[in-house]
């Protein structure tokens, strides 16, 4: 998702510049990013791209996985003006704020289904995409979300940082986990009365753990989110498990079960997809309480 937004800013117009590992620095700049989206069409894309960020910005933004956040921080040696991470999950908002402080880290999500095949390539296959921010008079946000919205990209901003975050996580966290754990896609989890049986409880159950926590989450409504979505999406834990890569369970599952305990609230779907995924993806020993 960072290499799909980075694209479409620098195909804009906009002065963008891309930290990234060393190979995935190399492929791009000798080829560029090459980019194939059901939004915005195929198109390329050559963006400034380091391997460490040592010029000041205005904006930085987190478009990592959560599994590579830390290796990620390491690279960023000079201080944004303002930090919007679109990361899954919670307790990325803690660990920005402390490494990148005093930077101002506003809570953002991006929906939508992308993936990289190959470095400098992306994949976006969602019908539609969009990012969340928190609401914010900041006035480097707002040049942010003009930017975005000039890129192809709609913005939605308005909602506190609590309902932003558990607005994605409540329903990715449901998808995740049901097509991970059965391996399927979200056709088949919707029609297998199994399955959907545990689709519809990890959502209700997030749903409270959120509203437990802040946010004003109906369940009814995400649930109505993904029974009008296609019926082969699948999720970005499931294509980790099958590449052999290392899920993001802890930043979903583990961030609901978290919550869920200091809110002492029961979540037994949410524990028993988590521990069925996790034994798909060869994880042992993972703690969520």
């Amino acid at each position: 998702m960072g290499g799909f937004v980075a694209a479409a800013l620098a195909r804009s117009g906009a002065d963008v510049e891309v930290v990234a590992r060393e190979a995935t620095a190399a492929a791009i700049a000798e080829r560029g990013l090459h980019v194939r989206s059901a939004v915005l069409g195929d198109f390329d894309a050559r963006p400034e791209v380091v391997t460490t960020l040592t010029q000041p910005v205005e904006i930085l933004l987190v478009a990592t996985k959560a599994t590579g956040l830390q290796a990620a921080l390491s690279r960023i040696e000079s201080a944004p003006g303002v930090v919007v991470p679109l990361l899954n999950g919670l307790d990325h908002m803690e660990l920005l704020r402390s490494r990148l402080h005093p930077a101002p880290v506003l809570a953002g999500v991006i929906r939508i289904e992308s993936d990289s095949p190959g470095p400098g390539q992306i994949v976006q296959t969602s019908p539609t995409a969009r990012v969340d921010i928190a609401a914010t008079d900041n006035t480097l946000a707002e040049a942010l979300e003009q930017a975005l919205d000039g890129a192809g990209i709609p913005v939605r901003a308005g909602d506190t940082e609590k309902q932003v975050l558990w607005s994605k996580l409540t329903r990715l966290n449901a998808l995740a986990l049901t097509t991970s754990a059965s391996d399927r896609e979200l056709g088949y989890v919707r029609n297998d009365p199994r399955w959907r049986s545990a689709l519809e409880g990890a959502m209700a159950e997030a749903a409270a753990v959120a509203n437990a926590d802040g946010a004003t989450i109906d369940p009814a409504h995400t649930l109505a989110e993904l029974e009008q979505a296609h019926a082969e999406l699948g999720s970005s834990m499931q294509r980790d498990i099958a590449a052999g890569r290392e899920p993001e369970l802890d930043a979903i599952a583990g961030a609901v079960l978290r919550a869920a305990a200091r809110h002492r609230i029961r979540c037994p779907t949410i524990t028993w997809l988590a521990g069925r995924v996790a034994q798909r993806a060869g994880l042992n020993g993972l703690s969520y309480g």
